[in-house]
C-alpha cells in the first residue's frame, strides 16, 4: 500500500519561505503523479502542484507561479515542495497525495501539515 508523510510546515512571516517534504512509501513504479494540496479554514480544497514521476512534468495553480516550486528525488521517494514569497492567503492544512497518472482524482492521502504565514 502507497503511504505518503508530510513534513516542513510552521509558522513565516510574509515573504519568508518554507520547505515542505512528502515521503513516499509503497510506490513501486514512476507511474505516479505527487500533488500538493491545500485547504484554508472554510475553503473549499484546492490543488497547489503536482509532479509526474515519469518525466517530471509540472503543474501548479496560478496564484502560486512563480513562488512555489515542485521537485522530487526519485531515488529516495520524495517529492519536495519549495515555498519562496509566501504570504498569509497561502496559510492552510497542506497535504500530499499520489495518484495515477492519467486519472483524476487521488487515491492515497498523506496526514496535512500546517502552514501559517503572518502579515
Amino acid at each position: 500500500d502507497v503511504q505518503l508523510q508530510a513534513s516542513g510546515g510552521g509558522l513565516v512571516q510574509a515573504g519568508g519561505s518554507l520547505r515542505l517534504s512528502c515521503a513516499a512509501s509503497g510506490i513501486t513504479s514512476d507511474d505516479y503523479v505527487i500533488g500538493w494540496l491545500r485547504q484554508a479554514p472554510g475553503k473549499e480544497r484546492e490543488g497547489v502542484a503536482c509532479i509526474g514521476l515519469i518525466d517530471n512534468s509540472t503543474y501548479y495553480v496560478d496564484s502560486v507561479k512563480g513562488r512555489f516550486t515542485i521537485s522530487s528525488d526519485n531515488a529516495k521517494n520524495t517529492v519536495h515542495l519549495q515555498m519562496n514569497g509566501l504570504k498569509p492567503e497561502d496559510t492552510a492544512t497542506y497535504y500530499c497525495a499520489a495518484k495515477w497518472r492519467g486519472t483524476s482524482n487521488y487515491n492515497y492521502w498523506g496526514p496535512g501539515t500546517q502552514v501559517t504565514v503572518s502579515s
